[in-house]
């Protein structure tokens, strides 16, 4: 119902996606100015930072276009609307996901997938087929990664009731952090989200293969291979949650 309702004004659409994709690009020539002025980034050339910025953006952007509704569960808790989703024969996480679907939001994936091309074809690797598997491997392992913090972040709505900033931070900001080399960031903060939230399964640490560059970490191999498993576990986790968060839901008390 929603993309008919877009797609009834193309042209605004089209202007839309455009708009969504020059804001998003403007984020990246900020980082090419960036490199005006210097020749690496933390041990990164700018094809090198370019790959990781793609990649990071590609998954969060394929997560945000079918799960970025999941910011909006907030205020259905409050007013209580989510009793309507309740009554409906469809699982409340799928109608959660189309509420107001915007089809706009591809702009950002169709961003990422172009720089992603360009960084692809300016390395200068040795593309052998284990690394060119892993690159949309890390893509789709990220965007489930990405999708089970959106969908963990609406769970805990349902008992905060308004804490979207909250899951901002670990979407939106998850995903501008994961565009620059982990050597630029702390140890502390590269265990944070590897061992706790683990966002560095996005594209670091297979990104690290792919670059051929030391893990700040130094953890074994295996682990630049573990994204999916990681994606899977994550997924598990955020049913579970959001399950627990439904039936904590208590309404509007009206």
């Amino acid at each position: 119902m929603w993309v008919r309702s877009t797609m009834a004004y193309r042209t605004s659409f089209v202007l839309m996606v455009v708009g969504n994709l020059v804001t998003t690009l403007l984020d990246f020539l900020a980082i090419v100015i960036m490199f005006t002025h210097i020749d690496e980034l933390g041990g990164f050339t700018l094809p090198e930072v370019a790959f990781l910025y793609a990649t990071s953006s590609a998954a969060f952007g394929l997560a945000d276009l079918l799960l970025g509704s999941f910011d909006r569960i907030g205020s259905r808790v409050r007013d209580g609307t989510v009793d309507t989703l309740l009554v409906r024969p469809v699982p409340v996480l799928a109608q959660v996901a189309a509420d107001r679907f915007a089809l706009r939001r591809v702009g950002r994936l169709l961003q990422a997938v172009l720089l992603l091309g360009w960084s692809v074809t300016a390395l200068d690797l040795d593309w052998t087929p284990g690394r060119l598997l892993l690159v949309p491997v890390m893509v789709v392992s990220g965007a489930a990664i990405f999708g089970a913090v959106y969908v963990l972040g609406g769970a805990f709505q349902f008992w905060a009731q308004d804490a979207a900033e909250v899951q901002n931070s670990f979407t939106y900001g998850g995903t501008t952090m994961l565009q620059y080399p982990p050597t630029v960031f702390a140890r502390e903060l590269l265990r944070g989200v590897t061992f706790v939230v683990p966002l560095a399964f996005v594209n670091w640490l297979p990104a690290l293969h792919v670059l051929g560059h030391d893990d700040p970490l130094r953890l074994p191999g295996w682990v630049d291979f573990a994204s999916p498993a990681v994606a899977a576990l994550c997924c598990v986790v955020a049913g579970l949650v959001w399950r627990a968060g439904l039936r904590g839901y208590q309404s509007t008390g009206s």
